[in-house]
């Protein structure tokens, strides 16, 4: 029987999923670099576990034989993604990963017809604000007459973990990316824009995130803009690496996530509908393996899909208590 791996199993987010995937029944085995924190996870859960790097493509290829889902959730993922995604169309096993990098997502805009043809979906930002945000755009767009464009914010509240901030600082650029008539172009970093989360309006920064390219393939609106709002130790300074591995348990309880989109149609009309849920590394490695599950069950399309393309507008809501409210 095919089973679900998750490499980068013990890093925070992948410990999590793992804890999850376990849970759920799913046959899972863990993977990644080091063999020392493996065998307690692996122990813990009861499951198997397999050790290797990413340098030889033919060890990655034996650690695959009886893989039928590989979930990646060892960041930064400029280092893991192109390797995994290319091992998983040779050795004919699904992707996810949980990445929050833009680059990702071009790869597998890239990897698309190689992966059709081999008969493998790749699904990266399985979780997290890629689930999230392309749900809550869906539930909008469906809502509006031919849909001109969508405007998309975050508010994320509290710290980031380690493996997070080393891959943001490393994705961070001096211009901002937006969809503009189907076209990823630059515009300059500090445009700032008011969003209402709920409780008023509060500033917003534009930022370049992958929605740009996911919710533009979801729902062919050739005009997005993505924001960001942030509470908390959002973006750490000094040694990252001094960082802890990432919130308690506390800390994750006491900060959730919400978002809000605006969708204008061709007569000028707005419709906006707002998303709130649990902090977004619970909500992230919940929903990563609640996909994992559905895709080793079957779920799945060749080539680049999201999400919201696999599963439908509502999978964010079957994820921990999130709702998401029309305004």
């Amino acid at each position: 029987m095919k089973k679900l791996m998750i490499y980068g199993a013990t890093g925070y987010t992948g410990r999590m999923a793992a804890e999850h995937a376990s849970a759920a029944g799913t046959s899972i085995i863990l993977a990644g670099r080091n063999e020392a924190t493996l065998v307690p996870l692996a122990a813990r859960l009861g499951v198997e576990y397999r050790v290797f790097a990413l340098e030889d493509s033919s060890v990655i290829d034996r650690s695959l034989f009886d893989v039928g889902v590989l979930l990646n959730c060892a960041g930064p993922f400029s280092r893991t993604a192109n390797v995994l995604m290319t091992a998983s169309i040779c050795n004919g096993v699904h992707y996810l990963d949980v990445a929050a990098e833009l680059d990702g997502y071009r790869l597998a805009e890239v990897l698309d017809a190689e992966a059709r043809t081999a008969d493998v979906m790749l699904l990266p930002g399985s979780g997290g604000s890629v689930a999230m945000l392309g749900c809550l755009a869906e539930n909008a767009v469906a809502r509006a007459n031919n849909p001109s464009s969508i405007k998309v914010a975050m508010h994320v509240s509290g710290g980031l973990s380690r493996g997070s901030a080393v891959s943001a600082m490393g994705s961070v650029t001096v211009e901002t990316l937006v969809r503009a008539d189907g076209k990823l172009v630059p515009r300059p970093a500090g445009a700032i824009r008011g969003f209402d989360f709920g409780k008023g309006a509060v500033d917003c920064f534009q930022v370049t995130l992958p929605d740009l390219i996911t919710i533009w393939r979801s729902t062919n609106v050739r005009n997005i803009e993505t924001f960001v709002h942030v509470t908390g130790d959002g973006f750490p300074q000094g040694d990252l690496s001094a960082l802890p591995d990432g919130p308690s348990v506390e800390e994750r309880l006491a900060n959730r996530y919400q978002a809000v989109v605006e969708v204008t149609d061709s007569d000028g009309r707005i419709f906006r509908s707002v998303l709130d849920t649990v902090n977004g590394y619970t909500f992230t490695a919940t929903a990563a393996a609640e996909a994992g599950r559905r895709v080793l069950a079957g779920e799945a399309r060749p080539g680049f899909q999201t999400p919201a393309m696999l599963f439908g507008s509502g999978f964010a809501r079957t994820i921990a208590d999130t709702t998401i409210v029309d305004v």
